[in-house]
């Protein structure tokens, strides 16, 4: 059993400014960051996750991260995964002496971490997968409705279809093995930042533009020429799926940006029922006001993160 005495969370829909204070607060406090972002694993996928490295530095100090950067496109990483990765970084971070801070929006993971969910874990059929890549998505969604799986896929999402009938022929075959992570977390502070709707729809659109007048597009289109498949870009989602559908020609510009746009609104709209629900299911999150200064809101946090230290002891 691994003791971890205790863990700081930052959380936030996208575009909140999570990393910005994350390495402020490691800074000041002697930390070192976990990414909770499961796009920002993999390799290549930069502008559009917001993998700015730059901003891991501050003041000529960097600040150490963990979990970006740690898988290639093509493979796949699961919430088992992250536990693991997570508690092998935690573990790390502790034997530097440093304070482990998570920071992200992936709700999910941070929910799997905190409550030490159980997960089965499974190794890939290539056999299987080689058959399925072969079919069509009408077949696919045929082959997928006959194991009678209630859970619903994005239509044409190719990726997904054969990711979930996988999973759903491998535990028909009882050949699951049960998540042996064995670990306690005694205490978790975790911090969340919070802007208002329309606040927050305004810091979404200037970041896609300045993201999109700085190389997004040369940077999907640069994953394409590099044999990158199409609809796995798509599959990814968001920035990746309307870059990709603009270059293939299925958007015109103006579309692709207006419909970018609306998907992160709605994206960040279902990260913060995310959060309510983790709140929900005993996760205490401490909100900090997003409109706030940094400064005010570094002191905000370290007092909080005094206050709840001084009871611990």
């Amino acid at each position: 059993m691994i003791k971890i005495p205790y863990i700081i969370v930052i959380l936030g829909a996208t575009a909140t400014g999570k990393t910005k204070l994350a390495v402020r607060l490691a800074k000041d406090i002697g930390g070192e960051i976990i990414s909770a972002d499961s796009r920002q694993i993999y390799k290549g996928l930069d502008i559009g996750t917001g993998k700015d490295l730059q901003e891991y530095k501050l003041d000529n100090c960097e600040i150490a991260h963990h979990l970006i950067d740690i898988r290639t496109i093509d493979e796949q990483y699961s919430v088992y995964d992250f536990q693991r990765d997570s508690i092998q970084s935690i573990e790390q971070i502790m034997k530097n002496n440093k304070i482990p801070i998570v920071c992200g929006g992936t709700g999910l993971y941070i929910e799997a971490l905190l409550l030490n969910y159980r997960f089965s874990t499974f190794s890939q059929d290539q056999l299987l997968r080689d058959k399925l890549s072969k079919m069509s998505i009408a077949e696919l969604e045929s082959f997928y409705k006959q194991l009678n799986i209630s859970k619903n896929i994005e239509k044409n999402n190719r990726h997904r279809y054969i990711r979930a009938i996988e999973i759903a022929i491998q535990e028909q075959r009882n050949i699951l093995q049960q998540n042996d992570l064995e670990y306690e977390i005694e205490k978790n502070i975790v911090f969340g930042i919070r802007f208002p709707r329309e606040k927050l729809r305004d810091r979404i659109y200037s970041r896609l533009i300045n993201r999109l007048q700085n190389g997004m597009i040369e940077e999907v289109n640069n994953l394409l020429a590099q044999g990158t498949n199409a609809e796995k870009l798509i599959s990814l989602g968001l920035e990746y799926k309307y870059i990709t559908k603009y270059l293939l020609g299925e958007l015109t510009k103006e579309e692709m940006v207006n419909k970018l746009y609306i998907a992160i609104c709605q994206f960040a709209k279902r990260q913060e029922t995310w959060f309510r629900r983790m709140e929900r299911r005993g996760i205490n999150i401490y909100w900090i006001n997003g409109l706030d200064n940094d400064d005010d809101k570094i002191n905000e946090m370290g007092k909080y993160i005094y206050k709840i230290y001084a009871k611990k002891h």
